[in-house]
């Protein structure tokens, strides 16, 4: 039950840092230093960042075809969800985890949503000639979220130990190429990588959190074996 606790806090920790952070940067030394005029804050920080990594395409070429790849393992765990609703014709019988998960990936396209339509500062490069939304980095936030979910998931459906191993450091590689490329590729300002991280931590705490809170037996149902 403490430890429990302990998640819920570390939880709203992340999340206060995230809500924290984005009112910083609507505040906190705002310049137009970004194309067309248009205004960032911590202007002097991601200047310097901006102008000393530069921009760099092939990086954003990468960063683009990269983020194919949490997308491709949300697809997967739909279809494992899918399979055991039909296998054993109630969505109420799918394991409670994936259901947790499917939760999870709706919860987290809401927050991407929102920061579509909420526009807290635009990119430091024209898309098409056009302005577009930035903060927090839509690729960084759905990398690490997506990506560490499957890190928790397959530890509740993969029975082998040396497959979760290798199924954590693929991940763990594809979060840190990817948040590197998204700042090298110019595509971001330096605080809309930090907010994309703060608030894939928040959500990745609430999903581990109620992954935890699980009785054994909910975890799993279908191996005939159980989580700790």
């Amino acid at each position: 039950m403490q430890k429990r606790r302990m998640n819920y806090i570390i939880t709203g920790i992340w999340l206060l840092l995230f809500v924290i952070f984005t009112a910083l940067v609507q505040l906190v030394d705002v310049a137009p230093i970004g194309p067309d005029g248009s205004s960032v804050g911590f202007a002097s920080v991601n200047a310097l960042v901006r102008d000393s990594l530069g921009a760099h395409e092939i990086w954003y070429t990468i960063t683009e075809w990269l983020g194919v790849l949490p997308l491709f393992t949300a697809a997967i765990f739909a279809a494992v969800g899918l399979v055991q609703c039909i296998q054993r014709r109630s969505l109420f019988k799918v394991d409670t985890s994936i259901i947790f998960l499917g939760i999870f990936y709706m919860v987290t396209i809401m927050v991407y949503v929102l920061f579509e339509v909420y526009v807290v500062n635009y990119r430091p490069m024209l898309m098409e000639g056009e302005l577009e939304a930035s903060y927090p980095s839509s690729h960084t936030m759905l990398v690490c979220c997506f990506m560490a979910a499957a890190m928790l998931e397959c530890g509740v459906l993969v029975r082998s130990r040396g497959a979760n191993l290798f199924i954590r450091l693929v991940s763990a590689l594809i979060m840190i190429v990817m948040v590197a490329g998204r700042l090298a590729s110019g595509a971001h300002w330096f605080t809309d990588i930090i907010g994309g991280l703060l608030i894939s931590g928040a959500l990745i705490m609430g999903l581990y959190s109620a992954l935890s809170a699980l009785p054994e037996k909910r975890q799993k149902r279908s191996t005939g074996r159980y989580q700790r």
